[in-house]
C-alpha cells in the first residue's frame, strides 16, 4: 500500500495550470533540487511551516467543484518526492478525475511508474537548462543526473498522454542559444516559456535580478522557433 501522501497547499480552480482546462491545483512539500529562481521556495525550504491539509478533505472539496472544475494539477515543489504521489493519484484516478503532475523528471523511475498505470492525463515536465552537467546543475541549484533527466524526456515523447515541456527563462542563464538546444532535445514538441520572477526567488541574489523585459522576452521566443 502507498504511503499517506502531505499536502501543503490547495486551489479551488485555476485557470492558469492546465492549458483549456478549469483545474484544482494541489502543492505537495519539498524538492530534490534548489533552483535559485524557484517562486515556490517556502514550500520547498521550509514546508513545515504551512498547514496540512488531508486527502480526505481535498478529495471532497473536488468533488464538490465537479461541476465547474474538470481536473486536477498536482504541483510542488517536486511531487516524485513524495512516497504516497502514486496512492493520491490512483484516488483521483478512482474518483473519475483527470489528472496533470508537473515534475522536473530527474526521478524517471516514479514518472515510468505513473505512466504505466494510467494516473495521469497529462505531464509537465520542466526542463531547466540544455543538458550538459554544468549547465544544468547550475539552473537547479544542485549537481543533476543528466542521464535521468534524458529518460524523463524519452518516457513522455513516446506517451500516450498529453504532454507540456517548459522552460523558466532567466537573463543569466539563458539566451537564444540554450533554448534552441532544448528544442533540439524534444523534437515535434513545443517549449512554453515562463519569465521567471525575482520576489519570491529562492537565492537571494536572484531576487535582485531583473526579469526578460517584455520585447526581450518576444524577442527570445520569436527567435527559437
Amino acid at each position: 500500500m502507498d504511503a499517506e501522501t502531505s499536502i501543503k497547499g490547495f486551489i479551488e480552480a485555476s485557470f492558469l495550470d492546465w492549458p483549456g482546462r478549469v483545474a484544482s491545483v494541489v502543492f505537495l512539500p519539498s524538492c530534490n533540487l534548489r533552483c535559485p529562481y524557484c517562486h515556490n521556495s517556502a514550500l520547498v525550504l521550509t514546508p513545515d511551516d504551512f498547514e496540512e491539509i488531508s486527502v480526505d478533505e481535498v478529495m471532497s472539496r473536488v468533488e464538490e467543484n465537479a461541476g465547474f472544475v474538470d481536473g486536477v494539477v498536482v504541483t510542488g515543489g517536486e511531487p516524485a518526492v513524495s512516497a504516497g504521489l502514486p496512492g493520491l493519484l490512483e484516488r483521483f484516478r478512482l474518483s473519475g478525475v483527470p489528472v496533470k503532475l508537473d515534475t522536473n523528471g530527474t526521478m524517471p523511475e516514479v514518472l515510468e511508474r505513473i505512466l504505466e498505470n494510467g494516473l495521469a492525463s497529462a505531464v509537465a515536465m520542466d526542463i531547466k537548462a540544455p543538458l550538459t552537467s554544468g549547465e544544468y546543475s547550475r539552473a537547479a541549484g544542485r549537481e543533476v543526473d543528466i542521464t535521468a533527466i534524458k529518460e524523463s524526456i524519452d518516457l513522455l515523447l513516446g506517451a500516450r498522454v498529453e504532454v507540456f515541456f517548459r522552460t523558466t527563462v532567466v537573463p543569466c542563464l539563458h539566451d537564444d542559444d540554450a533554448i534552441r538546444r532544448i528544442l533540439q532535445e524534444i523534437p515535434g514538441h513545443s517549449l512554453t516559456f515562463q519569465n521567471f520572477r525575482p520576489e519570491e526567488a529562492l537565492d537571494p541574489q536572484y531576487r535582485k535580478m531583473l526579469p526578460f523585459g517584455a520585447e526581450d522576452f518576444e524577442r527570445l521566443k520569436k527567435n527559437c522557433f
